[in-house]
């Protein structure tokens, strides 16, 4: 074994790491334009996922290490999410189409290393919904709670950043509350807290951890702005879209 900064690897432990992530690149990109009942049999016998029958994928390139859906969970067309431990969907969470997801693996590499505890997944809880063309970094944990909406179209979530004291990569996760919605546009930094029914402005940049609810965020950076009605039906939803 060598130490250069790096985990210790032995060649036949990254021969056996290179196997797995090839069989499963391969079972992945076969599995695309196959049905429904087909993709789902690929993805279990071969990637291990844990997919219900009421799910479902689109055309997509969907490769973290750990896949669950629940009952009617759905991820769209051209979505790409790849190098992180676990994606998990709760029941009616949606991942539409055009999305990125992506983080820095568990083991690889020297970065990170002082971060032992850090989770690299995405976790959508019931009726969450990541709308289209958003960017999100999971290099340590992204979580969407129930009812939530990443709306609009570009928004970042960002879980790591440097630590210029120590100079060295560093991470944090990413918490959204429930029945919080963001608008078009938007920042999320490492360490960033939306509480439960919140609402973050469209174009704003959310760097800190917030604990008030039913209140709207907004600005660069997002503070509070104005207090919101609990009795919105926006909080009152039973199902994740809005018609």
């Amino acid at each position: 074994m060598r130490k250069t900064g790096f985990l210790p690897v032995t060649p036949k432990e990254r021969g056996e790491v290179f196997f797995r992530q090839a069989v499963k690149a391969l079972a992945v990109t076969f599995s695309l334009f196959l049905p429904w009942w087909a993709k789902r049999m690929v993805l279990q016998w071969v990637c291990g996922y844990n997919l219900h029958p009421t799910a479902r994928i689109g055309l997509s390139w969907v490769a973290p290490k750990h896949l669950r859906m629940a009952p009617f969970s759905s991820i769209g067309h051209g979505n790409v999410c790849k190098d992180i431990r676990l994606l998990e969907l709760g029941p009616h969470a949606a991942i539409c189409q055009f999305n990125w997801i992506s983080g820095y693996p568990e083991g690889k590499g020297r970065h990170y290393q002082a971060e032992a505890h850090r989770k690299p997944e995405m976790i959508l809880e019931e009726h969450a919904a990541v709308t289209s063309r958003h960017l999100i970094d999971a290099t340590d944990r992204v979580r969407v709670g129930a009812f939530s909406i990443l709306g609009g179209a570009r928004s970042q979530v960002v879980t790591h950043h440097i630590d210029f004291g120590a100079s060295r990569q560093t991470c944090r996760p990413v918490e959204i509350g429930a029945y919080c919605f963001i608008g078009t546009g938007c920042v999320l930094l490492a360490g960033a807290k939306l509480p439960d029914h919140s609402i973050l402005g469209a174009m704003s940049l959310l760097k800190d951890s917030w604990e008030e609810p039913y209140v709207l965020y907004a600005g660069l950076p997002a503070k509070p702005v104005k207090k919101l009605d609990p009795q919105s039906g926006y909080f009152q939803r039973k199902e994740g879209n809005v018609v």
